[in-house]
């Protein structure tokens, strides 16, 4: 399965690109990179298909069997791990693939923006600010790990087309209360945050893979309620948080499809934010991406991938240099509870 461990307590500098408003045609005609690989693996020059689907280990390894799939769905989670720019060039794929499908009727759900700044999304999406206004409004400079750049054509393609957008995650301040001290030592207030009735889930897969990244704290951060138990429930509400508001979207909105942009694991065994909104609405129809590292497109479904989600995506993602690190010990110990961030590989 790899190592995808969460780093709930760790503080790291939080530094974001903002890309400078280009007009679309710009967008449109900017020079590929150049990579050499070849297709079906998606490239940075052009998107290609290697997905498999991980129950049938079937291969989708086409255009036009990759729109099956996202035509007759009402929600597509494409995961990533963040700060993988090609699985952003995946996303944008399906989003186009909507598109056809789905005209105007198609919402984007952001994890990496909270709830409580919908209003900012709802007029970024309207193009009623600009991107340097959104981003300073969203905090995104300060606020998120994640590199704007990455993302703009994503939103750039909303508001070119006029699509709806929904935040989507919860609090972080009341995601690492929960696992630091629990649900029990959440404030009513901070309980209205989230689902009135959520539950743990008892899935045996995604239950060790969490077993598996608690284990990689260590012996961080040192407080004692900083348990296992906890740390569920933390992930439960970060997942039916988002569920929740999905499910909601597409209760008010009868013929919207939903792409959810996500990471990773948030994804893996349908067994967090799918199960969230399959809980909440009947015969909805779901298709989940895991996207995937690989050199080539594999032959036949590896056996670690086996389940994973409903298909896998393979992408051939170029080799980063390694980059200096550089650790601060002067916030070691508990952080204030409103600078917890939740960060982790394809979280």
């Amino acid at each position: 399965m790899g190592t995808l461990f969460f780093s709930i307590f760790f503080l790291l500098p939080f530094t974001a690109y903002a890309a400078r408003k280009k007009p679309e045609a710009a967008i449109e005609k900017r020079p590929p990179p150049v990579y050499a690989a070849a297709p079906p693996v998606l490239t940075r020059d052009r998107p290609g298909f290697c997905i498999t689907g991980a129950r049938s280990g079937k291969d989708f390894h086409s255009e036009a069997a990759f729109k099956s799939i996202v035509w007759k769905s009402d929600v597509v989670y494409v995961g990533e791990t963040h700060g993988e720019s090609l699985d952003h060039m995946a996303q944008l794929e399906a989003l186009k693939a909507m598109k056809i499908a789905r005209g105007s009727k198609i919402a984007v759900g952001f994890e990496m923006l909270n709830q409580a700044l919908q209003p900012v999304l709802d007029e970024y999406a309207a193009g009623k600010l600009t991107e340097e206004e959104f981003l300073v409004k969203a905090d995104w400079k300060t606020g998120r790990a994640f590199d704007f750049a990455m993302y703009k054509p994503l939103f750039d393609f909303i508001i070119t087309n006029k699509l709806r957008a929904i935040a989507l995650n919860v609090p972080r301040s009341v995601v690492g209360k929960i696992s630091r001290s629990g649900l029990e030592s959440l404030t009513p207030e901070e309980r209205r945050s989230l689902p009135e009735e959520f539950k743990i889930t008892e899935h045996k897969k995604y239950n060790e893979y969490l077993k598996e990244s608690f284990a990689g704290h260590g012996n961080s951060p040192p407080a004692k309620t900083f348990t296992f138990e906890n740390y569920q429930a933390s992930m439960a509400a970060w997942n039916e948080g988002m569920g929740s508001r999905i499910a909601a979207f597409l209760n008010e909105n009868p013929g919207y499809a939903v792409l959810v942009i996500t990471g990773n694991g948030h994804v893996i065994y349908n067994a967090a934010i799918p199960a969230s909104v399959k809980a909440r609405i009947k015969d909805v129809r779901q298709a989940s991406f895991y996207t995937a590292n690989a050199a080539k497109c594999p032959e036949i479904l590896p056996k670690e991938h086996k389940d994973m989600a409903n298909y896998i995506w393979y992408i051939n993602h170029p080799p980063k240099p390694e980059p200096a690190v550089t650790i601060s010990t002067a916030t070691v110990g508990s952080p204030p509870a409103g600078i917890v961030k939740a960060v982790y590989a394809g979280n």
